[in-house]
């Protein structure tokens, strides 16, 4: 199974994980607001304190422009574009992590801390930030911590912290029209019976379905 394939397990999961995404936004103090909000683009079904709640979080900032652009460069590491699919940034994936941190607290600290590990290796690797060592450092340096069983300890942190930028990344990309695409899930669909399989008919001692 190769890196893309793996990551479409992945985004069968994130599928589903959506879901539990989108609920815990929806736990939130600001149930009882009475604030009026302008409401033309609200989707059917979300609430008014949901929608005043995701305005409030899409208005804010957590990330700043360095973290971003390494958000993005290492998003692309790990779903590149191919000859069918857009890559991570192309679908908006760095936006998607930059609101899932602030929906989602705990990875606050997980995902800064991780970006600025990165940058620390980096500097003692290559003497430069993450985004500005090569393609080849780069990569050099996402190898030592993408695979965890062949991890050094001395780079765990990196590993935790890249092994969340992975998830993220395979939440937002296989959530995405382009995603769920490319994995080829067609929603539901009815079944059609036929019947009872002649095999099955044998393995119970019948000679046939017919009669």
């Amino acid at each position: 199974m190769n890196r893309r394939d793996s990551l479409k397990a992945l985004g069968l999961i994130a599928a589903g994980s959506a879901a539990v995404l989108s609920t815990n936004s929806c736990d939130s103090k600001t149930g009882n607001s009475t604030a009026t909000v302008d409401t033309n683009d609200k989707l059917p079904g979300v609430q008014d304190f949901e929608y005043e709640r995701t305005k409030k979080l899409q208005e804010e900032v957590y990330f700043d422009n360095h973290e971003m652009a390494t958000i993005a460069v290492l998003a692309d590491i790990i779903i590149p574009k191919d000859d069918n699919s857009p890559s991570a940034t192309e679908v908006g994936v760095p936006d998607f992590i930059e609101f899932i941190v602030k929906d989602l607290p705990t990875y606050k600290l997980p995902m800064r801390g991780g970006l600025k590990w990165l940058d620390i290796h980096a500097q003692k690797r290559f003497k430069n930030v993450f985004i500005k060592c090569s393609d080849q450092e780069m990569i050099s340096i996402v190898d030592e911590i993408a695979y965890p069983k062949k991890a050094k300890p001395e780079v765990s942190q990196g590993v935790s912290f890249f092994n969340t930028m992975r998830d993220l990344t395979a939440s937002g990309y296989y959530t995405t029209k382009e995603g769920i695409t490319e994995m080829g899930y067609v929603g539901n669909r009815p079944g059609v019976w036929t019947g009872v399989p002649e095999d099955i008919w044998k393995v119970h001692g019948f000679a046939s379905n017919e009669g």
